[in-house]
């Protein structure tokens, strides 16, 4: 009997000792209580919260914590994109900047279609990749009745090139193109 009981005190001793584990390391852990997206390139990964996220019924009732994630390419590793689920179950845009392009390039996602996508870090009519955005896009109507998208949340990746990095090469040259 005695032995039950002290092996049942070791037990919920050992029990509880874990759960303050727990609780400690989920304490260090800041949670965003927005979803996120992650950029991996080279070796490197960054995981952003929105820049501005706001409800889907009132695009004036905003959050704006500005994140914004910055990564570093080189010609030879490819950018990937990856949204969490919260995003991915909504229709999700892509817009990528690049040096020669006068406007944005933008891809639209339906819902639960992708959660990540390969970027070229270089293109073979605008250069360079400088950055990419993710939105969320909600319908809206304007005084006239008129229907049209706008972005109630997004997410902003802007990339940086390695100084040594000044390479010749096309996306005609990039592995698997």
């Amino acid at each position: 009997m005695k032995r039950g009981l002290a092996a049942l005190a070791i037990v919920a001793l050992l029990a509880t000792a874990g759960t303050v584990a727990l609780v400690m390391q989920l304490r260090k852990q800041p949670h965003s209580p927005f979803p996120q997206i992650s950029a991996y390139s080279h070796g490197e990964t960054v995981r952003i919260g929105p820049y501005f996220y706001c409800s889907v019924e009132n695009l004036d009732d905003c959050e704006n914590p500005e994140t914004t994630g910055e990564l570093t390419l080189t010609s030879r590793s490819a950018l990937q994109l990856s949204v969490e689920p919260a995003i991915a179950r909504a229709p999700w845009w892509l817009a990528r900047t690049y040096e020669g392009a006068d406007a944005a390039i933008v891809q639209e996602f339906r819902p639960n279609t992708r959660t990540a996508v390969t970027i070229p870090p270089i293109d073979a009519r605008y250069g360079r990749l400088t950055g990419v955005v993710v939105q969320l896009p909600t319908l809206v109507r304007d005084e006239f009745g008129n229907e049209f998208p706008l972005p109630h949340a997004e997410w902003s990746v802007r990339t940086v090139w390695e100084p040594s990095a000044q390479y010749p090469e096309s996306v005609s040259d990039y592995p698997g193109h």
